[in-house]
């Protein structure tokens, strides 16, 4: 039948795709470079594409707005547009500012869109996070809804799958688009290129366009390219993660002024995030959680992480133990207590030895973000992105953070 030949020709190409990203970049695992046609074939019947035609599956889901919509308060629209997203996602990040362009376009002229979220972030590894600010929580897909401004509803299925599993999306993102009877006329890829400015098809447009004038949809399946959906079934990898952490070893290591000063020239092409801490400090524990993961998130790209312990010698065995317990295999150092002033003039700070301070530096040596205190992580997170080269492989995500709204 052309159904099950659709959906094993999506999932091969799908697969092909995300595989050719992982060959590519620092933060692939083994498994994501294999690429198994027979495996795909199995993913493709595990949960296979909704065929062509077929009506619309009934769903119940809280947005973002922790409002609850079905496809019934959809009914009177001609073309129902569903677009199954994710947060941590670079290609669909890189895809939000095309979906806005084509909500612009066509809202209003008796067009919906909602969109879809189908992962569950406990079976999202943190090394699958390294384009990302966010998780694929909820909590988390309000902040960005605010951040970028997103108009159309934005739901969670990531707690039972059960929509995503009834038509097969295979990746984020993956588009569906029903017409008014509510039967699937298009499904699959939004356009041909990750690089906007090598877009040479527009298949929603095309498809949307096509239903609107009555007419029948030229193309009705473009393989969609983006990130695996995460399904529940893979959460054993984010526990198998979690195990090669917390077995990596943790060392401290003196630090002098002068290797301080090195540290802040950052004559690298990393990114670099420096934390001074103390065991004194109320908010250390908190801080030096949120910081670990983000090193955790984005130490697979062209980013390192530094620590840099202010106690005195002496507490030492206090120092190593709380670094042991928070698994930070990080670059962890110590500096004597006498050579810290000569080091905040270097970072043009001033802090107490009890507090922490945190400074992202740019390669080059130009500090784009520093703060005393508590952080808020996403700060930190944005400054870092922000300053990352951009991924040929995901091409705009560079423009994508600059960009960033108003929090």
């Amino acid at each position: 039948m052309c159904t099950s030949k659709f959906a094993i020709v999506a999932a091969v190409a799908f697969v092909a795709f995300e595989s050719l990203q992982a060959q590519n970049t620092t933060t692939a695992t083994p498994k994501q470079i294999q690429v198994r046609p027979a495996g795909a074939a199995a993913f493709a019947t595990e949960h296979p594409l909704m065929p062509i035609g077929t009506a619309a599956p009934d769903f119940s889901l809280r947005g973002t707005d922790d409002k609850v919509h079905t496809l019934a308060e959809f009914s009177k629209s001609k073309v129902l547009v569903v677009m199954f997203e994710s947060i941590h996602c670079p290609v669909s990040e890189n895809y939000e500012g095309r979906m806005r362009a084509l909500y612009d376009q066509y809202n209003g002229k008796d067009v919906a869109f909602v969109a879809i979220n189908p992962n569950n972030p406990s079976a999202v590894r943190l090394d699958e996070l390294g384009y990302t600010d966010l998780t694929d929580a909820p909590a988390d897909m309000k902040i960005r809804v605010k951040d970028r401004d997103i108009p159309w509803p934005y739901l969670y299925d990531g707690e039972t799958q059960s929509t995503v599993q009834k038509v097969g999306a295979v990746a984020t993102p993956h588009v569906f688009i029903f017409d008014g009877e509510r039967k699937l006329r298009y499904e699959g890829r939004i356009d041909d290129n990750q690089n906007e400015k090598l877009v040479k098809v527009h298949d929603v447009r095309d498809a949307i366009d096509a239903l609107l004038a009555g007419k029948e949809v030229a193309v009705p399946h473009r393989p969609a390219f983006g990130c695996s959906t995460k399904w529940l079934s893979k959460a054993g990898d984010v526990q198998r993660e979690w195990a090669k952490i917390i077995a990596e070893p943790v060392v401290l290591a003196p630090a002098s002024s002068t290797d301080l000063l090195t540290l802040r020239a950052n004559a690298s092409d990393t990114v670099t995030v420096v934390h001074f801490w103390n065991t004194k400090g109320s908010n250390t524990p908190t801080n030096f959680n949120l910081l670990e993961t983000t090193y955790r998130m984005y130490r697979g790209r062209s980013y390192d992480f530094v620590t840099v312990n202010t106690d005195a010698a002496a507490n030492n065995n206090k120092v190593t133990e709380f670094l042991r317990a928070q698994h930070a295999s990080s670059k962890n150092l110590q500096l004597a207590p006498t050579d810290l002033k000569s080091t905040q003039s270097a970072f043009g700070a001033t802090w107490r030895a009890d507090e922490e301070y945190t400074a992202v530096i740019a390669p080059g040596g130009k500090i784009v973000y520093a703060h005393v205190g508590p952080v808020n992580i996403l700060d930190v997170r944005h400054a870092v992105l922000a300053n990352f080269t951009d991924n040929p492989h995901y091409p705009g995500q560079a423009e994508y953070w600059a960009s960033r709204g108003p929090r």
